[in-house]
């Protein structure tokens, strides 16, 4: 057995909702006695997919005495789960760089006849916008769709598009998604923050006039991205910048409590004291108390 990195389970911390297994197509992990475990080092590649899916923050990467992660029975297990889930597994191994193991799963499958997605077999296009960053996740980067605009100084709110209810959107700035936003945005400086899950705005009719007005907004998705580069983000937003306030706004679904984590976690690693509140909305749009 060599030294690696492989993900560890808090038993204490899982509640056993199982939001972590779907993220695992690798199949190294299942629910047993109410907990979820770690099945086999031969499946674990340390790579930490799971880790984002997780609201009670029950798991974490470690080093440790392991037995070699082994992409040929990984693909053994996850040919028998379909093409979505080949491809799940593939665009996984491209994403965290593993040009490796990629060649090893798709030269399986192409031994074995079996059709690799579209998109596989191609390599990886160098001008796509945004590139990777870290973790595999795209990194703000110069680009019509990421291009930093303030609104906030145009005078009177621009009118929506229905004037008999007088709707007027009341975003301030671009771009939104936490990925794109530069850590010393102008827009930032002073700002009354709203951390939005990405579901808020679709669920809540009150989204702008209630949570939106006057705030700068962040939005991402805890349940869909990688929790330890938004904290990353997070931490330095808040240092760079002398926040107001922030709200962090959520649906009352478990996943995503995880944000809530990451921008507490975020507040303390900066080193700040920033006055924090909470908002959870039902699946119907119901604000709850």
């Amino acid at each position: 057995m060599a030294k690696r990195k492989i993900i560890k389970i808090d038993e204490e911390k899982c509640n056993g909702c199982s939001l972590c297994i779907p993220n695992c197509p690798e199949g190294a992990l299942q629910i047993i006695d109410e907990k979820v475990r770690l099945v086999s080092d031969l499946f674990c590649d340390g790579l930490g997919a799971c880790i984002g899916h997780c609201p009670e923050g029950a798991i974490t990467v470690e080093e440790r005495e392991a037995e070699e992660y082994d992409e040929k029975k990984v693909m053994e297990n996850i040919v028998k789960q379909g093409k979505n889930v080949i491809r799940a597994h593939l665009n996984h191994l491209k994403e965290h760089d593993q040009a490796e193991y990629l060649k090893e799963a798709v030269d399986y499958l192409k031994e074995r006849k079996i059709e690799v997605p579209r998109e596989e077999e191609s390599p990886p296009l160098e001008h796509k916008c945004p590139p990777a960053g870290k973790h595999g996740h795209p990194a703000f980067a110069p680009c019509p769709g990421s291009k930093v605009m303030d609104f906030s100084g145009e005078g009177k709110p621009r009118p929506g598009k229905s004037d008999t209810l007088g709707a007027a959107s009341q975003l301030r700035q671009w771009p939104v998604q936490i990925t794109l936003v530069p850590p010393i945005a102008p827009y930032l400086k002073g700002a009354d923050l709203l951390i939005a899950a990405d579901c808020v705005p679709f669920a809540y009719a009150d989204f702008h006039p209630h949570l939106l007005k006057g705030k700068v907004l962040l939005i991402g998705c805890p349940k869909l991205d990688d929790a330890d580069s938004y904290k990353e983000k997070l931490t330095q937003i808040m240092k760079i910048n002398d926040l107001k306030s922030i709200t962090c706004a959520h649906m009352e679904v478990p996943c995503c409590f995880g944000l809530v984590d990451i921008v507490k976690s975020a507040i303390s690693a900066s080193g700040k004291e920033i006055p924090f509140s909470e908002v959870t909305l039902s699946v119907k749009g119901e604000e709850l108390k």
